[in-house]
């Protein structure tokens, strides 16, 4: 007598159950994706306002001047900002950041955040701009920090120095936030701005020209 063999039944899935899956997948993921980019916004901010919170208690410490408005003599980074020197105003305040990888933003994919002020590089770890006419906190429209993801005519600015005009046709890539960028200002609060409003809170300084050092 023959043995008995199980029947086995192989069930694959229909076309409709794969089609299901997928579309099941693709709403999670378009209800995960604004949560996940919004968290990483938040980071961004929460970094500017350490960072604004940093020039505020070094000011407290040095007559109430920030680094741009102290020279290197008197343990300032004045002469090197306006040569559009990013690094060196942040490493004058190390004692006041407390660690490095504040400065680097969460959606910033070019930079790595340092973990120590020693093996810390402007152009590899540091993703916001420093505003050079920030000499003290008179002026709380003057733009302190941000990040540095602006775009002009010519395409994406780089490092150094960045001369913008009050007319000048500027905006944020779509490099991080969405063609958004986070903008720190001299009285210590951080703003979301899109195009629009970038360039109205430039118009808002009340100055021609605003200088603006690029990682």
């Amino acid at each position: 007598m023959k043995p008995r063999c199980a029947k086995q039944s192989i069930a694959a899935m229909t076309l409709f159950e794969v089609a299901v899956v997928i579309a099941t997948l693709l709403i999670v993921a378009a209800l995960l994706l604004p949560r996940l980019l919004e968290s990483k916004r938040i980071d961004c901010v929460n970094n500017l306002k350490q960072v604004a919170i940093a020039f505020r208690v070094w000011a407290g410490d040095n007559n109430d001047k920030y680094p741009m408005g102290t020279s290197v003599t008197n343990g300032g980074a004045m002469e090197l900002a306006t040569a559009g020197n990013v690094i060196a105003c942040f490493l004058v305040m190390s004692n006041e950041l407390s660690t490095p990888k504040i400065l680097a933003c969460p959606e910033d994919a070019d930079r790595i955040p340092a973990r120590f002020f020693s093996d810390f590089e402007s152009k590899s770890n540091i993703s916001y701009f420093v505003g050079v006419d920030v000499t003290n906190n008179l002026n709380p429209q003057l733009f302190l920090s941000g990040d540095d993801n602006f775009a002009m005519a010519s395409g994406p600015v780089k490092s150094g120095l960045l001369r913008v005009w009050t007319n000048t046709p500027v905006a944020w890539t779509g490099a991080r936030h969405i063609h958004h960028g986070n903008i720190s200002f001299a009285d210590g609060s951080v703003l979301q701005t899109d195009d629009k409003m970038l360039i109205q809170k430039l118009q808002e300084t009340g100055l021609a020209t605003n200088r603006l050092a690029i990682p």
